[in-house]
């Protein structure tokens, strides 16, 4: 158990914003975000199929609560970073699909010049610093960015989003133990979907509460939240941010989700059943907050219709204009490869 600096277990201090309720704007912004991502992603998997996407392209079909819920309680001035299933989180943080789009086609005006493909989408106006290919990479440069933040003494958090299979990198170890010893404003949030690539969980990991890991391990106390339900995600994220601007230091969030779709979309999907996939679609992340609004009386079924068509216009649009866009010039491959030093660099 971690203990503050009095002595006292300071998982007390960290208990979901219950009494904070989002007003129905809020919530009917996260559905329409939360629909966008799922359209913009089931676009992908048909482009992917089209040929039009080059490498690997990991989809956040049905993990759509998790990004939108929990950027939703941070400020634009905060640090966002997380692995390859990153398509999400750039819409949540506000990207701009076209560019998104874009970036998967492989053109000049890709959020990452075409360069990137679908792991490495990036904006830094937006304090969104990707998008990381290789398993657990991104946690030590989400613990540099918290130490960034102490050292200039800012009022700022990092959200960190890893997935379950990269908590068995050494990487994500090294980097905790820095963020639980210097005490640095981070959120780490394991996008637990219990599967990493097609391995289930605890056929991968002595310890399946994941949470014991951080909290006895490197003093970072660590909270379970049901990440199919963004007002959960929300108010949860209200509680860690707080918790980490009052200098307590870095909290670890156990984020029980689901994907529908393959680890990739090269995936068969052999280590699983449909049943199973139906079981976790019945708390679809997405039905649920239609359900929470429908109750409130601001959404019914014409205006969920409306939503659809609007958002299934703006994806197709986006993902048309991409396609026209042109590729980056042969001299590019030059570009972006060396700190401008000495220079510009003659090829």
């Amino acid at each position: 158990m971690a203990l503050n600096e009095n002595g006292a277990a300071v998982t007390t201090l960290l208990e979901p914003q219950q009494k904070i309720d989002p007003s129905s704007s809020q919530m009917m912004d996260w559905y329409r975000q939360m629909v966008l991502i799922r359209a913009f992603e089931l676009r992908c998997a048909q482009s992917y199929q089209q040929q039009k996407v080059g490498g690997f392209c990991h989809l956040y079909v049905g993990q759509e609560a998790v990004a939108v819920g929990s950027i939703a309680a941070v400020r634009p001035s905060d640090y966002v970073i997380t692995a390859y299933r990153d398509h999400g989180h750039a819409i949540a943080r506000g990207m701009d699909i076209h560019l998104l789009f874009a970036e998967l086609y492989g053109k000049k005006t890709g959020c990452s010049h075409g360069k990137g493909g679908s792991m490495h989408f990036f904006d830094r106006e937006k304090n969104f610093f990707g998008g990381h290919a290789i398993v657990g990479a991104h946690i030590p440069l989400a613990t540099g960015l918290g130490w960034a933040v102490k050292y200039r003494k800012e009022d700022r958090v990092v959200l960190c989003y890893f997935g379950d299979g990269a908590m068995n990198q050494g990487s994500f170890h090294e980097a905790m133990n820095l963020a639980g010893l210097f005490k640095l404003p981070i959120i780490f949030m394991v996008e637990n979907n219990g599967y990493g690539m097609g391995t289930q969980l605890d056929r991968a990991s002595a310890v399946t509460d994941l949470k014991l890991r951080t909290g006895d391990g490197y003093g970072i106390p660590g909270k379970d939240v049901d990440g199919m339900d963004c007002v959960a995600m929300y108010r949860m994220l209200l509680a860690a941010a707080d918790y980490c601007r009052k200098g307590h230091g870095a909290i670890f969030l156990d984020v029980k989700t689901y994907r529908y779709r393959g680890h990739s979309t090269s995936d068969p999907q052999k280590y699983r059943t449909k049943e199973e996939v139906a079981r976790y679609q019945e708390h679809d992340p997405i039905g649920r907050l239609e359900k929470q609004l429908k109750d409130l009386h601001v959404l019914d079924d014409q205006k969920v219709a409306q939503i659809s068509n609007e958002i299934h216009a703006q994806v197709e649009a986006a993902s048309d204009k991409a396609d026209a866009d042109p590729y980056p010039d042969n001299q590019e491959v030059w570009s972006d490869i060396y700190a401008n030093a000495y220079g510009p660099y003659q090829a």
